[in-house]
């Protein structure tokens, strides 16, 4: 799994990061909301775990973020904050488990087992939007029911993007998805590569149905 940690503390960011890593996992560590929300953390990975006094955002504000924008990543609260209100106000945001600190290292990564356990799902075989029709099994774009060839990057970048349909997939998201989580190379790749697959799906329309959101990424319409 790709977890991710927002977390301002880096000594605790480090040791759940090593466990995590330790345990077979891939870890990033985001120090502070603000950087969570901006760079879509929630939507890049498959689980998180948030704190919730963050400096710049708070994990609350994070969560709700999220929520806000059809984000359904489960979100494991690690915090220090252990009443029963703060607890109850983290879980109406949208969090799926919740530790308070101190906590054992153990525990969390049997918690985030847990949280992958109950809400695993398989990816929907089957995308659609408006009427662009995906099938994942059979490697197939249709567009009004008139097949589009697709090379195998386009593909890929069109699934992210019609599984994100309406929210905003930055170019880094589009780089690992297409060539592995650990990618470190130039981002500009992707202009071209999205500039090709504008000229297959957008013939006879006067606007794009890919949007470019400067600075951040692309969108597809969600109409």
């Amino acid at each position: 799994m790709n977890i991710a940690i927002v977390e301002d503390d880096p000594i605790i960011a480090k040791a759940v990061q090593t466990a995590v890593c330790e345990a077979g996992h891939q870890c990033s560590w985001v120090p502070d909301g603000e950087t969570a929300i901006r760079d879509n953390t929630l939507l890049s990975s498959d689980i998180v775990v948030l704190d919730l006094m963050l400096p710049k955002a708070g994990g609350i504000e994070v969560l709700k973020a999220a929520r806000a924008a059809g984000v359904r990543t489960p979100v494991i609260v690690l915090t220090a904050l252990g009443t029963v209100p703060d607890k109850l106000q983290a879980f109406e945001a949208g969090a799926d488990d919740y530790l308070v600190k101190p906590f054992a290292i153990d525990e969390l990564l049997a918690r985030i087992d847990a949280v992958h356990r109950r809400t695993a799902h398989k990816p929907a075989m089957e995308l659609e939007a408006g009427d662009l029709h995906l099938s994942l099994a059979n490697k197939r774009l249709t567009i009004a029911d008139h097949a589009i060839d697709l090379t195998p990057t386009e593909f890929s970048m069109l699934e992210l993007l019609m599984r994100f349909r309406g929210q905003v997939v930055t170019r880094k998201m589009l780089c690992e998805h297409v060539w592995g989580f650990n990618w470190d190379g130039p981002t500009n790749v992707i202009e071209v590569h999205i500039n090709r697959l504008r000229g297959k799906i957008d013939r006879n329309r006067n606007e794009s149905r890919i949007q470019t959101i400067r600075g951040r990424g692309y969108a597809l319409a969600s109409a």
